[in-house]
């Protein structure tokens, strides 16, 4: 194949799947960071209600095709799967006629477009980077775990040729780098984590509304997607034991985002006899969201222990943490790393366990605000995306697609764990997400 000349001007392509962008809060983050590295930067996503099918927005080229319709069957993922591929191929060509880009960085899941990598690596010399979001494989046992192990292998070799394919791994937390180096065969210097921090200049705690509260005096909220492995379900039933059986009706929920599950969540929420205490709002502006969480006594990481969970970084943790707003979460693994001591921790997937711990949250005060500080503080010196930019454009400077921009030294520290400089070492520790990714 003929090799296309590199110009001046080529940037880097970002493809995702998952998410529209810049709903995708960490893909946007970093799309920032390389636009003000000086380099020119386009996305290839689905497309968000009312989005068009191009448009510069803050500097990125995004490039967008109709989003596929949402499904929880096996063989419905894999028609998602083969009809995303077809029109981020398309796109992708057309990003690559209008501005050979020096780097294709893909996002998971799914973990289905190395062959792209494969090709404009020989079209051009273009280096793949692979942002793993999730890992596909736990992905799949989280939310079909009496499913075929077929599906199981296939999405082991697909996250197989993704790393081999792959000239750098970026992951989310540590746990992930440990399955890019065992199960993916990478060596550490070819692994960086890169959590998805929250920019707690953007992410802060406002004046709160009393509205909110809907005439009670707690307020306890939910935000992120909605899907079988988030355990929205669990707060539903939480709450009908606060409400229904401790008879609890000083509190209101606030559940906001969507997905696959939405709908048989809102009609759990009535069978429950819910729907003066519990308002789930779908997806809603960052305005609204921003208003909910600075005036919320509590913020809610219901995600049951699986095989996904357990060594996934929740967003929204982080985002509660930047509000100054207390945590209540299952007790997982990287959960504990990245929230500390601004969550308690009920015993993984118990209704019961967590529903009581909500409401030791709410009868003490003193120690809401104390997590409250103790998360904002996280935030700004250990969590935020500040930190993890410069890992981050570090990986562009060793692939030969750095900008302008210097890398600045970044010491994090977390329980247990210290990472050495970017600049000094590639291997950096530290979170999603689900999606990330976790939500």
């Amino acid at each position: 194949m003929r090799r296309r000349r590199r110009s001046a001007t080529s940037g880097v392509l970002i493809i995702v799947e998952n998410l529209p962008v810049p709903f995708d809060r960490r893909v946007w983050l970093e799309c920032q960071a390389l636009v003000r590295a000086g380099q020119r930067v386009s996305v290839v996503c689905p497309k968000a209600p009312g989005d068009p099918d191009h448009r510069v927005l803050d500097g990125v080229d995004i490039h967008t095709y109709p989003a596929y319709p949402p499904t929880r069957r096996k063989v419905g993922f894999l028609a998602e799967y083969v009809y995303s591929f077809a029109m981020t191929a398309r796109l992708t060509l057309r990003a690559w006629r209008r501005c050979p880009y020096r780097v294709l960085q893909t996002c998971n899941p799914p973990d289905i477009f190395w062959p792209l990598g494969l090709l404009f690596k020989a079209m051009g010399g273009t280096r793949f980077v692979f942002d793993q979001h999730d890992l596909c494989p736990e992905l799949y046992e989280s939310r079909f775990p009496d499913g075929p192990r077929f599906f199981h292998r296939a999405l082991l070799l697909m996250e197989r040729c993704t790393y081999q394919v792959a000239d750098h791994v970026i992951a989310t937390n540590d746990s992930y780098r440990e399955v890019a180096i065992r199960r993916g065969r990478r060596r550490p210097d070819q692994v960086t984590v890169v959590r998805s921090g929250p920019d707690p200049e953007r992410l802060r705690r406002g004046t709160p509304d009393p509205a909110l509260r809907r005439g009670r005096r707690f307020l306890v909220c939910y935000v992120g997607v909605m899907g079988p492995q988030d355990g929205v379900d669990i707060v539903l039933r939480a709450a009908h034991h606060i409400v229904h059986e401790m008879g609890r009706g000083d509190v209101t929920f606030t559940l906001m985002g969507t997905g696959d599950c939405f709908d048989e969540l809102v009609a759990l929420r009535d069978a429950l006899g819910l729907a003066d205490w519990v308002e789930l709002t779908g997806r809603v502006p960052d305005a609204v969201v921003f208003n909910v969480l600075s005036t919320a006594d509590v913020g809610l990481s219901p995600d049951p222990k699986n095989p996904l969970n357990d060594v996934s970084t929740m967003n929204k943790t982080m985002e509660y943490m930047a509000f100054e707003v207390p945590v209540v979460a299952f007790d997982l693994r990287e959960t504990r790393v990245s929230a500390g001591e601004a969550a308690v921790y009920a015993r993984p997937n118990d209704v019961t366990s967590y529903a009581c711990a909500i409401l030791e949250m709410l009868d003490d005060e003193p120690r809401r605000r104390r997590m409250g500080v103790l998360g904002r503080a996280r935030v700004e010196e250990t969590l935020a995306w500040r930190y993890q930019r410069d890992r981050y454009l570090a990986v562009y400077a060793r692939l030969g697609a750095g900008g302008p921009e210097p890398v600045r030294r970044a010491e994090v520290e977390l329980p247990g764990r210290t990472a050495r400089p970017a600049v000094e070492d590639a291997v950096a520790t530290g979170t999603t997400d689900r999606r990330a990714h976790r939500d």
